[in-house]
């Protein structure tokens, strides 16, 4: 069978398709035609979660700022008078 189950298909044989994406990879789920689903064994799940997340130093060398929303603004104090030491 290809990689491609219709909706109906992948609930009524869902052991199957989760067999077959453990054994041959991702399977594709399609409604009315339109893919709309995949079925990714969790290893491989996991390898493109890792792949997105930037890594520390990818953080730190970031052109845009990462601490403006960290530190609320400072409020303007009055300023206070010397004292006259006459």
């Amino acid at each position: 069978m290809n990689n491609v189950w219709q909706v109906q298909d992948a609930k009524a044989r869902f052991s199957e398709l989760l067999e077959t994406s453990l054994n041959k990879g991702p399977q594709i789920v399609t409604k009315r035609g339109v893919e709309t689903a995949v079925l990714v064994p969790i290893q491989q799940w996991r390898q493109l979660e890792q792949m997105n997340r930037p890594s520390l130093k990818e953080l730190l060398l970031a052109p845009e700022a990462r601490t403006e929303n960290l530190t609320p603004p400072r409020k303007r104090q009055p300023q206070r008078r010397p004292p006259n030491f006459e």
